[in-house]
């Protein structure tokens, strides 16, 4: 029993957490232009980098999204999104410190929509929890890998 529950609430974070990384993505993909200036709004990175972060970064949330939905590479994912999730709480926490009134640049065309502040701070260190949750229980249920486990087993196959 304890199994099943842990099992749905690694299904419950990874499923949350990759349609959270999917939608925030979206936009930022059809508009690399204003999630650019996003990233310039926090004075962090050099501006020789700021295209080409504009460019991968919604691409690599896109794909780490739809790899937690589906459930493969998934600690590969969650060790990605655990990483992009301590940058963000290190760029938000550096815009609050030095009193930045930004947009977080997460999400524009949704009701998720938001400004910097402790708000966004705490959501993304709960983020970061569920995310080191999926990474250290990785448990397939529902998940392709599991399927693929589960047939390479009946087949006799070895990962």
């Amino acid at each position: 029993m304890r199994n099943l529950v842990s099992s749905k609430v690694t299904l419950i974070f990874r499923l949350s957490l990759g349609a959270i990384f999917i939608i925030a993505s979206l936009d930022k993909i059809a508009s690399p232009g204003d999630f650019a200036s996003s990233i310039r709004n926090y004075r962090m990175v050099p501006y020789m980098l700021v295209n080409i972060m504009a460019i991968v970064l919604p691409w690599l949330e896109f794909f780490c999204g739809i790899f937690l939905v589906l459930g493969v590479f998934i600690r590969a994912s969650s060790l990605l999104i655990s990483f992009m999730l301590v940058v963000f709480i290190i760029a938000i926490s550096s815009a609050i410190a030095r009193g930045l009134d930004i947009d977080c640049g997460c999400f524009k065309n949704v009701a998720l929509a938001g400004k910097v502040g402790w708000q966004r701070l705490f959501e993304d260190i709960f983020m970061l929890a569920m995310v080191i949750h999926i990474f250290l229980f990785p448990n397939r249920f529902l998940s392709i890998e599991g399927i693929r486990r589960k047939n390479g087993q009946a087949t006799g196959e070895s990962d």
